[in-house]
Formats: structure tokens, sequence, C-alpha cells
């Protein structure tokens, strides 16, 4: 009895990446087996996994492995592995559609690429396992049956817009992809993948490590296991090579590129681990996304126990990759448990720690690697500061920011510190949506004036942790934004004493009709000692929400009430002296009320707001500007 063939459509970005993936976009087309091989080697961690939970799964775990089976007279080579295998609704779900963040926007990007290297850096940070199959085979037909179920299901697809899939009866446990291969052709870098040899060669160099054995007939039809199995996490760092460890990252984070940084990690006592983890070269696409994937692998005595365990890596560090392998939890253990696990919190509590010494040593060792480093994921790490109390000073230590020292190259806190003028207690910031609209704020203008170096700081979450961290090395921080600024020595504040209590007296009319007048935004009106161009300024009080952070709040459906903020005149600008002697002869002329809300609405648009009537802000402009011609 012949069951019944459908055909399906692939999803339009599935269908779009396969095209891609066909027309040749990336040169070494080897990496389809390492691809194929990582993926048997998952089925055959879970199933293990299950087998454990289930007793009655009723699959047989007697002899787990994969196995490479080549046919050069019909051009084939098929990877099998006797892992959990899938359902029919798995097979549609995990290849005919592609479930993951940010598909779209990989696809753009994929196409937009010049060269294969720009190419190849966007499939490792996209991972395309499966399709990579496409790159040498003209059709690909999958046999697979999903562990503890009676029937199997056959998928076939040339790579086209469609591919078949029906029921099959006599399918064995876990999958197998039989891959019918393009002709040879080397100049495309399209070897005879049905050759021992070049068989071997590509298991030694990208799946050595691989944990279950991978076999294939040799001569005299001898099964042989091709791969050496030790887990390299087990292995003395003497002996593993770099490229070991390389592929070995590869396999664990389905990046394509080398990892920039290698961690490994080994305690004894009393409880043993071993960890081996790596840092990537370069952001994932979905380092942002609320649903991401995050966390390590998790063995126990070197048997898999779950893909991104979260328990062991803080929500700042998310990018970080790699294995624990621990050797005193249970093997049923649940990320519920091992949320409350008391040796899984020290073992994270290391793994951190583990972490930014090694970012620390960067700094010094290799600036261009740090450079990397936090050009990829500084912003990420950042938002430890939030909620890694116990930490904070470590993340500080090796965090770098834009500054008014170096338009190019970011400081630390810690040079920024050692460059302080002599008797300045606070390490200056500003927030702000770009540098040059910090660089040019009327707020820069004493700063800059004067010689004082300010800290740049242009990442949302920079808004909210300036905030939440009180300072560093006893140095507070301080905006320029906000509050009383006070840039003057004790020697040149006697100097000018007298000159300034006069300037209260002359500007004390204006200062109080102006704060009546502009009564409804403003909370006060007062003279300003950090303006030397601009006639005024407009700053926060010191303990009030940023604009910037205010307008997230409201966005996240947060409500607040109306934070008003403060005008600073510049008592030296003419503008302002101007309207204090207009005032002065003529207090009840209705045009100098208009005079002080187009000085009000200049310093809004010059810090970057947003007025609340724009339309009757450039009806007065124009009015202005027509007395004038």
């Amino acid at each position: 009895m012949t069951t019944p063939i459908e055909t399906l459509e692939f999803q339009s970005e599935a269908r779009q990446l396969l095209q891609l993936m066909i027309h040749s976009i990336y040169s070494n087309k080897d990496t389809f087996l390492r691809e194929l091989v990582s993926n048997a080697s998952d089925a055959l961690d879970k199933l293990r996994l299950e087998s454990y939970r289930d007793k009655d799964l009723g699959a047989d775990t007697s002899d787990l492995h994969i196995t490479i089976e080549a046919d050069p007279a019909e051009r084939t080579l098929t990877v099998r592995d006797n892992g959990i295998g899938m359902t029919r609704d798995e097979v549609v779900a995990l290849i005919g559609t592609i479930a993951k963040s940010g598909t779209a926007d990989f696809l753009t990007k994929l196409k937009e690429a010049k060269d294969a290297a720009a190419s190849q850096d966007l499939i490792g940070q996209f991972g395309v396992g499966f399709y990579a199959s496409f790159m040498v085979a003209d059709k690909v037909t999958l046999v697979t049956r999903r562990a503890g179920t009676a029937e199997g299901v056959r998928w076939e697809s040339t790579g086209e817009g469609t591919y078949t899939i029906q029921a099959v009866e006599d399918a064995p446990q876990g999958t197998a992809v039989t891959l019918h291969l393009k002709p040879e052709d080397t100049e495309d870098h399209l070897y005879d993948y049905t050759a021992p040899a070049k068989i071997r060669e590509i298991v030694k160099r990208y799946s050595d490590f691989i944990t279950w054995p991978i076999r294939m007939k040799g001569e005299g039809d001898e099964v042989e296991t091709v791969n050496s199995m030790k887990a390299l996490w087990a292995r003395s760092s003497s002996e593993v090579t770099e490229d070991e460890y390389h592929e070995f990252y590869k396999h664990v984070s389905h990046d394509w590129q080398d990892p920039l940084e290698t961690i490994r990690l080994q305690a004894e006592g009393t409880f043993e681990y071993q960890a081996l983890l790596f840092l990537p070269s370069h952001a994932p696409m979905d380092l942002f996304l609320r649903e991401r994937k995050r966390g390590v692998q998790l063995y126990v005595k070197r048997v898999f126990i779950m893909d991104d365990c979260e328990s062991l890596v803080p929500e700042y560090l998310r990018f970080v990759k790699g294995v624990v392998d621990a050797q005193d939890l249970s093997l049923n253990v649940s990320r519920e448990i091992l949320q409350q696990d008391r040796q899984i919190q020290l073992i994270r509590r290391r793994l951190v720690k583990k972490v930014l010494s090694t970012v620390k040593t960067m700094m010094t060792a290799d600036a261009e690697k740090y450079a990397t480093f936090w050009r990829e994921f500084g912003r990420a790490v950042k938002e430890g500061l939030l909620d890694d109390f116990e930490n904070r000073e470590a993340i500080l230590e090796i965090s770098s920011f834009a500054s008014t020292h170096d338009a190019e190259k970011p400081t630390s806190l810690g040079d920024y510190v050692s460059r302080m003028k002599e008797g300045q207690e606070h390490i200056y910031y500003m927030t702000g949506e770009s540098r040059s609209a910090i660089e040019n704020s009327p707020h820069m203008e004493a700063f800059r004036a004067k010689g004082y170096e300010v800290l740049v700081l242009t990442d949302p979450i920079d808004e909210m942790w300036v905030d939440a961290v009180p300072g560093f090395d006893g140095k507070q921080f301080q905006s320029i934004a906000k509050g009383q600024v006070d840039l003057e020595s004790e020697e040149d504040k006697k100097a000018t004493e007298v000159a300034r209590e006069q300037q209260k007296k002359d500007f004390e009319g204006l200062l109080t009709w102006m704060g009546t007048a502009l009564g409804e935004t403003v909370k006060e009106v007062r003279l300003s000692s950090r303006l030397t161009t601009s006639p005024a300024c407009i700053v926060g009080d010191t303990h009030d929400l940023t604009p910037t952070l205010e307008k997230m709040y409201r966005a996240m459906g947060q409500e607040l009430p109306p934070i008003k903020r403060i005008l600073e005149l510049n008592p030296e600008h003419g503008l302002v002296t101007g309207l204090r002697e207009a005032h002065a002869a003529r207090p009840d002329d209705e045009g100098l009320a208009e005079t002080a809300e187009l000085l009000y609405g200049m310093a809004l648009l010059a810090e970057g707001g947003e007025l609340a009537d724009p339309s009757r802000f450039i009806k007065l402009v124009a009015g202005r500007l027509e007395k004038t011609l």
C-alpha cells in the first residue's frame, strides 16, 4: 500500500535562502558535511537525554552512532544517525520554514554582500545548517522516524520552490539525509564527496571531537570509526590545537567564523566541573531581540543535558558560547531546578568572573582584539551595570566610552581618571542620540572652554546605567546636562564674588518675570555658568529623568507625570542682556513674552528636543523676521 505524496511550498524566506545557497555564495563547500554531522550529533544527544527522562520511550540507545555512506556509482552521499528523529510536523517546521528572527534582514544583507567573504560572515551569523546541503547536491532526500513512534516520513526537494513529503512505514529510528551530488567541478570548489579520503579529511578537520562514533566503510568493506571522540574540554590544553578549538566553537555555536577568544576553566575540590567557553568575533543578528536563545551547553559526566542553559550565563553575557561539564549534578536536572541549584550558581559566578577577567587581560595584552570585542558586545555588557552588583566594578573596568579627549579612540574609565584636572571631583558625561548632537550641545561650551573631558554616551542603555551606578574609583558620575555646574576654583569664586552678586541683582527681575511667563513649561529660570556662546540652554534637576529616558518609558506604556526642566540664561549674551533691558523699560510689552517663548524654543531645539507646538514657533520666528526687513 502506497501513501499519498504531498507537494508543499517552502516559506518565501527559506526559498530565497535555498536559491542563494544553490548559486554558490560560499566558496568552502566542504562545510556542508560538518553541518549534517553536527545535526546528527545533536539528534543523538537529544535521544539519550529523552531516554533518561522517559523510561517508556521504547527507543534503542544501545549503539548510538553516525554513519556516512558513499555510493560513487549513484553519486550519492548519506549521513545517517539513529538519534531522536522527527515527526512530519517537525520536518515541515524545521526544514520547510526558517523559524528564526531577523530572516528578512539577513537575506537583504546577504544579497547586498559584494564578495564571498562578506557572504560567509553573514551566513555564519545566521547558521544555515541543513540548507548547506544544496551547495553540493541537486536533490536532497531525508527519511526520518521519531523515537517512540511507529510511522516515518520521507522528505525530498531539488531546492527550488517546493518539496514533497509522505509517510513511510519501514523507516528506521533516527534520520538519514541523502545528497544526490552535483558533478565534480574543482574550479568551483566542488570535489568528489564520495571519495573516502575526502570524507575522512573533512571529518578530521571539522568533526573529530564529536562525542559519538562517526563510522564509514573502509578498504575491504570494514567499518571504521573516523573520529577520535575526545571531548576537547577533558583534554589538556597542550594536546589541543587552536584549529581544533575553533572547529569545536563552530560546532556549538553554528558560527562559520573563528572565535575571538577561547577560555578554559577547571575546578576541583568540593564539586568538580570543566568549562570551555568562547567569545565570538562578531555579534549575532539576534543579540538584542527578545526571543533570542542564550546560554551554554550543559553536560553531566560527558552526557549532554541541554542546549542554551541560561542559568550558567547572565543576560548581559548572552553572546558567550561553549560547554560546561559538571560532575555532581543529576542527569534528570531540569531548567527549573537549575535556577535554584547552589552548585550551578557557584559555577555561574566563577564563569562570569573568568569572562570579565579575560576581557580585562585582553585590554592590555591585545588592544586590537579588545576593540573588536567592545565594538561587537559593549552595548550588551553594559546591561550588567544595572543588575550585576557583585561585578559592577569589574564591568566598569573593562568598559570603554567615546570621549571628547579623542574623536576616534574610546577611553577606559581608568584612563579618564588619570587625565582628570587637579581638584576635579566628578567624571563628566552627557547622554544623547549621536556624538555630533552632544558635541554641538550648548551644555558642552564651558567644559570645552575650560578643557574638561566629557564622556560621550550614545547607547540607549547609557541613559539607564548612569543613574544606577554611583561612581568609579571614588569619583562620582556627573551629567553636564543636569543640576548646577560649577567649574570655577575657589580662588576664581573669590575674585568674581562681588561681580556675581551684582549680576544676580541685575537679572532678578528678568528671571522672576520669565519664570512666570514660561511657568507652564519650565520649573525655573536661572543664570547659567555652563554657557559661553549660546544664549540659553535647558537642564534637568539632579534626579530628574532625561528627556530620552522619559520618552523610552512612555514608549513602553508607562504613565509618567509631566517633567518640567530648568531654563538657564547666559548673562553675557546680547540677546539675554537686551531682553533684560527691554523688560526693565517696557514691562507690559506683550511682544517680550513671545521673545521669552522663542528663547526657550531655541534652547529646546539646540539640545535636539521636540517643540510642543512647532507651527506656533515658526509663526513667531516669521513675524520677527518680517519686522527686520
